[in-house]
């Protein structure tokens, strides 16, 4: 395990909740080892299409991440733009893209791992 400030726990997520160990509730949030924030699309100009930006993704490796985890939404509406999906491959950062549910269970897994893990929580659609 390497020597990072753990990612913080999803304890509870329902439609338009989660709630952070640490850090509270929020709809759409960003995590990452040591930390989190709500996740304000209007600062990235991400839309359901064409979805998850660079910006969000590069700031969850700033602040420490080496591994991330972005949700789709509750019912897989949240796209990822096609130029965001090629920036990990090219940065060398694995990644996984998941429903909002499975999202959070992987990323709880791998927080509890040790893993520096950072990820994009969409809690609605």
């Amino acid at each position: 395990m390497s020597q990072h400030t753990r990612s913080p726990a999803i304890e509870h997520l329902e439609w338009g909740i989660i709630k952070v160990h640490g850090f509270g509730t929020g709809r759409d949030l960003k995590l990452w080892p040591g930390g989190g924030r709500e996740w304000d699309w209007h600062e990235t100009d991400t839309r359901h299409i064409p979805g998850i930006q660079i910006a969000d993704l590069s700031e969850l490796i700033d602040r420490g991440a080496s591994v991330l985890v972005l949700s789709r939404g509750m019912e897989l509406v949240l796209q990822t733009a096609p130029e965001t999906l090629k920036w990990p491959e090219q940065n060398g950062v694995q990644y996984f893209i998941l429903e909002t549910r499975e999202a959070a269970k992987l990323y709880n897994s791998l927080a509890n791992e040790g893993v520096a893990v950072g990820g994009l929580f969409h809690s609605t659609c």
